[in-house]
C-alpha cells in the first residue's frame, strides 16, 4: 500500500512530525509510485462510494489494486523485519525501510502488523510510526480499519488518525460511516478525526460539523484539531472565523484557545480583540494577553492598562502585568499594585505572591494578608509557609517569630514542628 506524499505528510502532521523527516520521505516517492497511488486511492474511493458497510466488497476492491504484486516471504518473515526496521536506530535508514515495508502490505496485512507492532512495546515512543501504519490502513480498507478502531475503543489516537486519513481522501464516506455507526444523544466520538481530516482541504465542511456537535470534549478536541489550520491563515483569518460562530459556547472556547497563540505575534491586536467582544473568554485570557504584552513593551502594556475603565478587564489586565513583573522585580510589581488600590482583585494578590516566592518571599508572604477570603488566605499560608520551611528554614523561621498569624495557621506550624 503506497502512501501519496500528501498523505505521508498528514500522518507525520498528526504526531508533529516528532522523529520524522517529512521532506525527505515525500521526497523519495517516485513519480511512477505517485500514479500508481493515486489510482490505488482512486479504487478505494469508488468502493466507499458504493458501499452499504459491506466490508468483504471494499476489501476486494483493495485485493484488486494488488493482484500483480508479487508475494514478500512469508508473515513469520515480514514480521521479523518489522522488528528489525523499527529498532534501528537510524531515524532516517528507518523510516525509508518502514515506508518500503508499508508499500508491501496487502488491505489484509495490516491488522496483524500493527498489532505485531504494538506487542514490541514501542508505541508510545514510536507514535509516528504506528499512525503511518493506521494512515496507510485506513486508504487501503477504511471499513476493517473502523472494525478494528471499534474492537477497541479506549484508544482514540486509533481512531482519530484511522478517521483522520479515510477523510482526506474520502471524508463524505467517512461521514456516512461515522453517522451510521454511532447510536445514542450524546457527541459523536468519531467526528473530531474526521474534522481533523477536513480542517485544511474544506474548513467549511470541517466548522459545519464541528457546529452540529453538543458542547463536550469531544467538540473541544474538534476545535482544537481544526484551530492550527485557521491560526496559520493569520489573526484577521481566525477572528472572523470565530465570529462567524452562533454557538456562544463554541465560539467562547475558539476564542479562550486562540488568544494566547495571537498574542504571541500581536498582544496589542489580541488585546483589543477581546476587549471588544467581552465575556467569558475576554475574562479568562486578558490577564494572559497583557502578561505577554508586558514581557514584549512593558511601557506599551502599561499604557494601554492605564487608559482601561474600572472593571474586570482592568483587574484582569492588572493581573497580567503583575505576573509578568512580579518575578523579575517584585517590588515594581508590588508599586503597581500600590498605586491602583481599587482594581486589586485576591487573583491580583495571588499572582504577586506566586510569581514573587522565588526571588522574594519574604515580600510575597507579607502581602497574603491582602486577600480577602478567609479560606483563600489560609491555604496561601499553609502552603508558602511550609515551602520556605523546607527551603530555607532558618529566614523562614525567623520571619514567622517577628510576624503576628492567624491562630489556625500558627496551629498548622507548632504540629507541624512537633512531628518533626
Amino acid at each position: 500500500m503506497k502512501l501519496t506524499p500528501t498523505t505521508t505528510l498528514a500522518a507525520l502532521v498528526l504526531i508533529g512530525a516528532g522523529g520524522f523527516f517529512a521532506g525527505r520521505i515525500t521526497s523519495n516517492m517516485s513519480s511512477s509510485g505517485a500514479k500508481d497511488s493515486a489510482a490505488e486511492t482512486r479504487t478505494s474511493r469508488s468502493s466507499s462510494r458504493d458501499s452499504t458497510g459491506d466490508v468483504a466488497g471494499t476489501r476486494q476492491s483493495s485485493r484488486t489494486a494488488k493482484t500483480d504484486r508479487p508475494e514478500k516471504g512469508s508473515a513469520k518473515d515480514r514480521f521479523a523485519r518489522l522488528e528489525g526496521i523499527v529498532r534501528d536506530e537510524n531515524p532516517l535508514e528507518r523510516n525509508r525501510a518502514f515506508l518500503a515495508f508499508i508499500d508491501q502490505l496487502a488491505p489484509g496485512d495490516f491488522q496483524a502488523a500493527i498489532d505485531r507492532f504494538t506487542s514490541l512495546g514501542m508505541s508510545d515512543n514510536r507514535k509516528g510510526e504506528l499512525s503511518l501504519l493506521l494512515t496507510a490502513w485506513a486508504q487501503a480498507d477504511p471499513l476493517s480499519a473502523m472494525a478494528y478502531s471499534t474492537k477497541n475503543p479506549g484508544d482514540g489516537f486509533v481512531r482519530d488518525t484511522l478517521l483522520t486519513s479515510w477523510a482526506t481522501h474520502d471524508a463524505e464516506a467517512a461521514i456516512r460511516w461515522a453517522k451510521s455507526n454511532f447510536t445514542g444523544d450524546g457527541p459523536n466520538p468519531f467526528l473530531p478525526g474526521i474534522i481533523r481530516g477536513l480542517s485544511e482541504s474544506d474548513p467549511a465542511r470541517a466548522t459545519e460539523l464541528l457546529a452540529s456537535m453538543p458542547r463536550s470534549e469531544e467538540r473541544g478536541k474538534g476545535l482544537e484539531y481544526i484551530l492550527p489550520h485557521l491560526l496559520e491563515q493569520g489573526a484577521a483569518a481566525t477572528q472572523a472565523w470565530i465570529s462567524s460562530l452562533t454557538d456562544d459556547s463554541l465560539r467562547n472556547g475558539a476564542m479562550m484557545r486562540s488568544a494566547a497563540q495571537l498574542a504571541e505575534t500581536d498582544p496589542a491586536g489580541t488585546a483589543a480583540w477581546l476587549l471588544a467582544n467581552p465575556g467569558e473568554a475576554a475574562q479568562r485570557r486578558i490577564d494572559d494577553v497583557y502578561g505577554v504584552w508586558a514581557n514584549r513593551d512593558k511601557q506599551a502594556a502599561l499604557s494601554s492598562f492605564n487608559a482601561l475603565p474600572a472593571g474586570d478587564d482592568r483587574s484582569n489586565a492588572l493581573r497580567g502585568l503583575v505576573s509578568s513583573m512580579a518575578t523579575e522585580d517584585p517590588k515594581s510589581a508590588l508599586s503597581l499594585i500600590d498605586r491602583n488600590p481599587n482594581d486589586v482583585t485576591d487573583a491580583v494578590v495571588q499572582n504577586l505572591i506566586w510569581h514573587s516566592f522565588g526571588t522574594n518571599p519574604s515580600l510575597a508572604v507579607n502581602e497574603i494578608s491582602r486577600i480577602a477570603d478567609p479560606g483563600q488566605r489560609e491555604q496561601m499560608y499553609r502552603r508558602t509557609l511550609d515551602t520556605w520551611i523546607d527551603r530555607d528554614p532558618a529566614t523562614a523561621q525567623a520571619w514567622i517569630q517577628a510576624n503576628p498569624l492567624p491562630e489556625a495557621i500558627q496551629n498548622h506550624l507548632n504540629r507541624r514542628a512537633a512531628q518533626q
